[in-house]
């Protein structure tokens, strides 16, 4: 097993701790000094948590060198209930790959180690050659 190729995706809009302390009773010291955070980043109304999923996507299968249709296995590790269902399938749709079985993984904070350790056993048994794994929320 060999990791191939890897992307990240970023919300477009950024919210300071300054903006968030107009929100709620905190201030840019507080939060900084507890966490060494000084903004984030929040999915604007233009974006969706798949829009996200498929750049990251986009950009690892182009490091790996695979197209999207090779895939065998998309793993998508979330806590974001965008869809009963899952979301993994739209992105599958999305990415056009269309011989993959895709489905979520919810497993919180540990999702995306969880999809990483799935991936590997789907690989190391020989059921699936090629496996995408994403982690994201919002």
């Amino acid at each position: 097993m060999l990791l191939r190729g890897c992307g990240s995706a970023t919300p477009s809009r950024s919210i300071s701790n300054a903006d968030l302390g107009q929100r709620v009773d905190t201030s840019d010291s507080w939060i900084r000094s507890r966490t060494g955070i000084t903004a984030r980043r929040v999915i604007g109304p233009s974006e969706s948590l798949i829009d996200l999923c498929a750049s990251a996507a986009s950009g690892a299968l182009a490091m790996a060198d695979w197209e999207a249709g090779s895939l065998d296995l998309i793993l998508l590790a979330t806590s974001t209930p965008d869809d009963l269902f899952g979301s993994a399938p739209r992105l599958q749709s999305r990415l056009g790959a269309d011989h993959a079985v895709a489905f979520d993984l919810t497993a919180a904070c540990s999702g995306f180690l969880f999809a990483v350790i799935t991936a590997a056993q789907y690989l190391r048994s020989g059921a699936m050659q090629r496996v995408l794994v994403i982690g994201a929320d919002q």
